[in-house]
């Protein structure tokens, strides 16, 4: 059985994919990462917790969700032993905001209640916007300590994985939201440049692909993940 490594949002709880996790075939295992909560950690401390809780002895594919794509792709990148393909939700390999990078030295004093939760929800849900959203997101954001959400919007705005995506060589499929109002895109477009095998779907959805249409994204995760299944695992190069 091929387990599926979701890696989530900014939140880091993983709460708000349980809908999509759910409808993955049931032929796929899923395993959804918790990110510690009170622990300010950068990409590169991040990238350390995930990299243990990668499956050890069976096959699996790698999601990185929004925050989480230079995760998933520095991991893929060092072509780990039993990794299959990649899958890019919504995300980026380089800061996919380059003029907010000037914010970086003032993040550190930013109270992270300057975006009412109201607010946000509608950036990230657009017209597919609820009030049960944006009471989920709430909950999601209300485990996360704020010096910890200030630690990862730094960390976005000095990302830049792109030498590291050109060393993937797993299947990679790279899910864009047609209405996606934060991640745009030519973050999606700087992928397929520097990954020209990647397969790009475009889904009818919001930036909270994987939440809004869950049914749709599991559909492909799972196909996807089929079409490489009977492969050979990635070999370790030592």
């Amino acid at each position: 059985m091929v387990t599926l490594v979701v890696l989530p949002g900014m939140d880091g709880t993983g709460e708000l994919l349980a809908a999509f996790a759910a409808a993955v075939s049931p032929g796929i295992k899923v395993k959804v990462l918790r990110y510690p909560a009170t622990e300010a950690l950068d990409y590169a401390g991040l990238e350390a917790v995930a990299r243990a809780a990668l499956p050890v002895n069976e096959p699996y594919v790698l999601l990185g969700e929004s925050f989480s794509g230079p995760i998933a792709i520095a991991l893929a990148a060092s072509r780990p032993p039993q990794l299959l393909g990649l899958v890019l939700c919504c995300t980026f390999a380089r800061n996919p905001r380059p003029l907010m990078v000037v914010l970086r030295p003032w993040v550190g004093l930013l109270p992270m209640v300057v975006i009412p939760v109201g607010l946000l929800a509608r950036l990230l849900l657009g017209r597919f916007y609820t009030m049960a959203w944006r009471h989920a997101l709430s909950r999601a954001l209300g485990q996360v300590a704020r010096p910890v959400l200030r630690a990862r919007l730094r960390a976005v705005l000095s990302a830049d994985v792109s030498p590291q995506l050109a060393e993937v060589v797993v299947p990679t499929l790279y899910l864009r939201a047609a209405h996606d109002a934060v991640v745009p895109f030519s973050a999606g477009q700087h992928v397929l440049e520097v990954r020209p095998g990647t397969t790009m779907l475009v889904l009818e959805a919001p930036h909270f692909l994987l939440q809004v249409v869950p049914a749709e994204a599991a559909r492909a995760v799972s196909e996807f993940i089929s079409s490489m299944a009977s492969l050979p695992p990635t070999i370790a190069i030592k």
